[in-house]
């Protein structure tokens, strides 16, 4: 099955494998269960720099931009402002053919290669969160159905707000809403097999746009014990992750939880679950119970939407888990979009 590579195996074969990370005492966060950013200590003692790096591998449309939102949304999540981008873009062998058999061909609805359709989106979305792509690698690959991008952002801060920062007696935040990054995707990929209202698709491919959570975070990063990007495996993934790496348990209730129209109608055509699908967009963040009113507050004057979902509770023994309406999940959740791409495959 796709995925992340589960935190057992990462324990057992990466977090232990660092290198010189171990003896090198500038690395403030390195490899960690639920940590999605590095941090590091500059040379010189004047702040920190994050970096964060990830893979857009299965998203059909949008990959530029999804790529430019989620490695940025890792940085800013951490505490710092997104500057600098590499982009590492891979595409398959048959858009090459395609160009060099006819150089108007395009084979994307904008009427752009598939080349210049990413180039646009990264170039776009750079400039929306104020980041500099420095540098990448791109190339054809043979055995590659689908582009396979994967970007490292990087950005400098003098406050690193962690994953694992949440403590027993802080409320859980959540900005907009969940599964805004799943929905375009639902839209986008499989629109056309799902029995909606044309209308209701338009608007949730439009959620594409809302992905970044820069905005917001450059607000809650002033309050927020811990912060994080819910991604894959969506917002339920992202708070069972801010448990384990705080060593609590994240108390939820699924009817706090926003969910927008589009999302419901999508999902349930889907039958999926809309805290199980990807939920870039939204912003999950612990916030002591004294500052929540002025971290809410400081958002809605921002005219950024956040709401609490839960609290945050000493564990009193047992694992770190999330209790989803008294439900305890403690094994990593898969995301219940894969098994349409599975399909999806296989029907071709």
């Amino acid at each position: 099955m796709p995925g992340k590579v589960s935190p057992d195996d990462l324990l057992t074969h990466v977090f232990e494998r660092t290198g010189a990370a171990e003896s090198d005492e500038t690395v403030v966060q390195g490899p960690a269960d639920g940590e999605d950013a590095a941090a590091i200590d500059w040379p010189d003692g004047e702040g920190t720099l994050v970096v964060s790096s990830d893979p857009i591998s299965l998203a059909a449309e949008g990959v530029g931009e999804l790529g430019v939102y989620v490695a940025t949304n890792d940085v800013a999540v951490s505490g710092a402002d997104p500057r600098w981008l590499t982009a590492v873009v891979l595409l398959p062998s048959a858009d090459n053919d395609a160009a060099e058999a006819d150089d108007t061909a395009a084979s994307t609805d904008s009427g752009r290669s598939p080349l210049e359709e990413i180039s646009h989106d990264l170039d776009a979305a750079a400039r929306e969160v104020g980041a500099s792509i420095v540098g990448g690698h791109s190339e054809y690959v043979d055995q590659l159905e689908r582009p396979l991008l994967s970007l490292t952002a990087m950005g400098a801060t003098d406050r690193f707000v962690p994953t694992g920062g949440a403590a027993p007696g802080d409320a859980v935040l959540l900005t907009k809403a969940a599964g805004i990054e799943g929905t375009a995707i639902l839209a986008a990929d499989f629109g056309d097999e799902l029995d909606i209202d044309p209308e209701v698709r338009e608007r949730a491919a439009a959620f594409l746009d809302q992905i970044s959570v820069v905005p917001e975070a450059r607000i809650v990063r002033e309050y927020a014990t811990a912060m994080h990007d819910p991604t894959e495996g969506g917002v339920a993934a992202g708070l069972l992750e801010v448990a384990r790496a705080s060593n609590v348990r994240l108390a939820v209730d699924r009817d706090a939880v926003p969910i927008r129209e589009a999302t419901a109608t999508l999902c349930e055509a889907a039958g999926v679950d809309p805290l199980r699908i990807f939920g870039s967009g939204a912003l999950l963040a612990t916030v002591p119970q004294d500052a929540v009113d002025n971290c809410l507050a400081a958002l809605a004057d921002a005219g950024l939407q956040a709401t609490p979902i839960g609290t945050v509770r000493a564990l009193e023994g047992g694992d770190p888990d999330l209790r989803l309406d008294g439900e305890s999940i403690t094994e990593p959740i898969e995301d219940d979009l894969y098994p349409l791409w599975e399909r999806a495959d296989s029907e071709d």
